[in-house]
């Protein structure tokens, strides 16, 4: 089966004029929008966040409850350095030398996830089709959720709002495996064929896994802790992890107030330029919490790293201003939710709706034509 052909209306201005008044704002405030001091210092505190929980829990002198809890709190400090470190890096949004994103954004190998297949599956495929099903990897839930109206429903969805917790515990052993899968089996998402990837590339992906397992097992058992421990540590720790960044990569688009494409033609052409579809397809959230703002690297500001994911997510509130004017000069809706509580409670919702409704349906404006 071929792949489903996607295009979008003429540019009608929207994303010119916000590209040229975010210029502006970074020429007249003579600063980058890589390679920032706050930047290099986040990136020196979740280092040493990661770094001081991990030596905790295999030297510290303390109670196995100490170390579990050691491992909730490691695991939100992994959780911390992918959102802020490894994302702005994997998008090349954390310095202006290459080399520097590349190394970085290995961090993700480093904890167990391809950042060669993240670039492809994330940047490519879910950055430009968003919420496109066949094409946007991020919404396809492999058989055991239902993200979007036209997906097939199975009877078990009726539960995948109480379930999918559970699942996102799983999904940073399930994408680890999945890796190896794609590349050295599967080869595409979809009916998207992964680039094939350089015999050094390759190295790295399975190397990566080598040393994930070294320091996740290896060490652990050879300091001595016995196999049930260190199987109790890594669960804890990588349910932990998985429950937090799931949460926040689902939030922004898998809710009842984004749109999703529902046609199935072989051709599409979208009635909106690309920038106008992004802010259709996607929410912002907690503009307002300085927590949420320092500790999820500009994923509740997902509308404005849609629109310049090369730019780091410490200017994103400055830059939210500027969408948001420009939006209103255009007749944009620039949708966002005041609070985590109520964009959770939305995607609760949604959720919960797919799996109740086989026929419930929303749709984004499109022209389609089968060829």
């Amino acid at each position: 089966m071929e792949q489903t052909k996607i295009t979008f209306a003429k540019e009608i201005g929207f994303r010119k004029e916000l590209n040229r008044r975010v210029k502006d704002y970074f020429r007249s405030e003579n600063i980058s929008p890589r390679d920032n001091p706050a930047m290099y210092l986040k990136t020196a505190v979740l280092l040493g966040w990661m770094i001081s929980a991990w030596t905790f829990i295999l030297f510290a002198p303390v109670s196995g409850w100490m170390r579990l809890i050691g491992c909730v709190i490691l695991a939100f400090g992994m959780a911390g350095f992918v959102f802020n470190v490894g994302h702005d890096a994997n998008h090349g949004g954390y310095s202006n030398n290459k080399y520097v994103n590349y190394i970085l954004g290995l961090t993700y190998d480093f904890m167990g996830v391809s950042s060669y297949l993240w670039r492809y599956r994330h940047n490519v495929l879910h950055h430009t089709y968003t919420n496109i099903p066949g094409h946007d990897v991020e919404i396809d839930g492999d058989g055991w959720v239902r993200m979007y109206p036209t997906q097939e429903y199975r009877w078990y969805y009726r539960f995948q709002h109480i379930y999918i917790w559970f699942i996102y515990c799983l999904v940073p052993l399930y994408w680890s495996y999945c890796d190896v899968n794609l590349i050295l089996s599967k080869g595409k998402y979809h009916n998207h064929v992964i680039p094939t990837p350089k015999l050094s590339e390759k190295i790295t992906l399975l190397g990566f896994k080598v040393i994930w397992l070294g320091y996740v097992i290896g060490i652990p058992l050879a300091v001595g802790y016995t196999p049930w421990q260190v199987f109790l540590g890594v669960a804890v720790t990588f349910m932990t992890y998985g429950l937090v960044i799931n949460i926040v990569f689902m939030l922004a688009h898998v809710l009842d107030s984004a749109e999703f494409l529902t046609s199935e033609s072989e051709q599409i052409h979208i009635e909106d330029e690309w920038a106008i579809f992004q802010l259709k397809t996607t929410v912002d959230f907690a503009p307002k919490n300085h927590f949420i703002n320092w500790y999820v690297g500009g994923l509740n500001y997902q509308a404005i790293h849609h629109l310049f994911p090369k730019v780091c997510h410490i200017h994103y509130p400055k830059i939210a201003k500027i969408v948001q004017e420009v939006c209103q000069e255009f007749g944009v809706e620039y949708k966002v939710y005041e609070t985590f509580g109520g964009i959770l409670s939305s995607n609760y919702r949604w959720l919960k709706a797919l799996g109740r409704a086989p026929a419930t349906t929303k749709r984004v404006s499109v022209v389609n034509s089968t060829v």
